[in-house]
């Protein structure tokens, strides 16, 4: 019976990485990476599987009742697919909270998954950077959690006129929705999640959704006004003498001091849907008509290691995912051309000049240069038509003639200009050719 063909797709809301897109992404999140170092950012990682109260107990409803992979093991432990790094960060700190110097500044690049409707900017599988700060509780470390984010995307060749990023604090919101609207705890939160949906849905859809949590017309407008608000308006409103107001002002206040205002602006419709949030939380979008979207985003969560730990740590951080930066250096043209994969191809015409080929290729790997060789004899023009569908640089013949002469020839593809020579003769000329490339 002939066995049946397995499908060549990958899971859906999955991908495959072929070596062109590993470049690419190479380049994306050593770019991330460098930018975090820059600020004195340390690289961490955690495991995949984390247990599943992890989540539950802060990570929001609709994560975890809609998204998040889970199950049980043969040990009959209830365990999830990690769909975020924050608590699981929050974890690692609150285990070795008294061996660790304050401000803590860590880095990671980990894979998450959720189980999502995949679409132009969300997979049900992603990489994602996270840069988080732990120890300062005042809104200095959100600032500089902020011009990490921005100092990344000046660094891809991004700027203000690209993207903005959008300022709200969850305090502030929390005090309006209570102190102002009247609402109760649950009221509060019904309406934050229909905020977060704003734009996701139609104005009709929006004004439907927050009617049915119990907000009248009145209360709707006041809403609305409240979430359309300036940094300027803000200092007059009756919220301002709010702990999340002032936390606000001084964070823009210190933006602009820092040359960052033309990066930012409040907005107030900004909730972040994820239930440890505190404090001030961000997005950042892409201003591109063909890209209107979130990029990424985060905030401050202050009682995140107090799940694990009787020493509650401030922390602020974000998470910005490869699918959605990926999609806006698409859309900018900010991708960069790939180099090739490698800088010398050893040609091989004849059995006879196998070990000498591969022989100096060793040498040329010694020296620095990478190096392929062709495995089986084929004629050289199509060794040559080969290297230069790949844009290799060089390629290297060590034939009879040469053997004869112990010498190698090596041709410069992209000039059209060889040279034939001792080994270090042609080592010294490839590097000349590099150097003025």
């Amino acid at each position: 019976m002939q066995q049946p063909k397995l499908s060549v797709q990958a899971y859906k809301g999955t991908r495959d990485f072929y070596p062109e897109d590993m470049g690419l992404r190479s380049w994306m999140f050593n770019t991330m990476a460098k930018a975090a170092e820059s600020f004195g950012y340390e690289p961490y990682d955690g495991p995949m599987l984390e247990a599943f109260e992890l989540y539950a107990a802060k990570s929001g409803q609709e994560l975890v009742t809609e998204q998040l992979y889970h199950f049980h093991d043969r040990g009959n432990r209830h365990v999830a697919i990690r769909p975020e790094m924050t608590p699981t960060v929050a974890r690692m700190v609150a285990a070795r909270i008294h061996d660790l110097t304050q401000p803590i500044r860590w880095y990671s690049i980990p894979n998450l998954w959720r189980y999502e409707r995949p679409q132009r900017g969300r997979l049900r599988e992603h990489w994602q950077l996270n840069v988080d700060i732990f120890g300062p509780d005042g809104v200095i470390a959100d600032q500089e959690i902020i011009e990490v984010a921005i100092e990344i995307m000046n660094a891809f060749g991004a700027g203000p006129d690209d993207y903005e990023i959008r300022i709200s604090n969850r305090r502030l919101l929390n005090f309006f929705l209570a102190d102002i609207l009247q609402l109760d705890a649950n009221g509060c939160a019904a309406v934050c999640r229909v905020i977060d949906k704003k734009d996701k849905v139609d104005e009709a859809a929006y004004f439907a959704m927050l009617s049915e949590t119990g907000l009248t017309e009145e209360k709707i407008s006041n809403l609305n006004a409240f979430t359309s608000l300036s940094i300027a308006e803000m200092a007059t409103h009756p919220a301002s003498h709010s702990q999340g107001a002032r936390e606000l002002i001084q964070l823009f206040e210190g933006l602009r001091l820092s040359d960052l205002s033309a990066y930012c602006r409040l907005d107030l419709g900004i909730v972040r849907g994820l239930d440890y949030y505190t404090g001030t939380v961000f997005e950042m979008f892409d201003k591109h008509p063909e890209n209107r979207r979130a990029l990424f985003g985060g905030g401050r969560y202050d009682d995140l290691t107090g799940l694990f730990s009787n020493v509650p740590l401030p922390g602020v951080g974000f998470g910005m995912g490869d699918v959605t930066v990926m999609d806006f250096l698409k859309t900018h043209n900010l991708l960069p051309e790939l180099s090739p994969p490698f800088d010398i191809f050893f040609a091989l015409t004849s059995q006879d000049d196998m070990r000498d080929v591969f022989h100096y290729a060793r040498e040329f790997r010694r020296r620095g240069f990478r190096t392929a060789t062709q495995l089986e004899p084929i004629k050289l023009n199509k060794q040559l038509k080969q290297a230069n569908q790949r844009k290799i640089p060089f390629v290297a013949l060590r034939g009879p003639d040469e053997r004869a002469r112990n010498l190698i020839t090596v041709k410069n593809m992209f000039l059209g200009e060889q040279v034939t020579g001792s080994f270090d003769d042609v080592v010294a000329r490839i590097t000349d050719w590099m150097a003025c490339c």
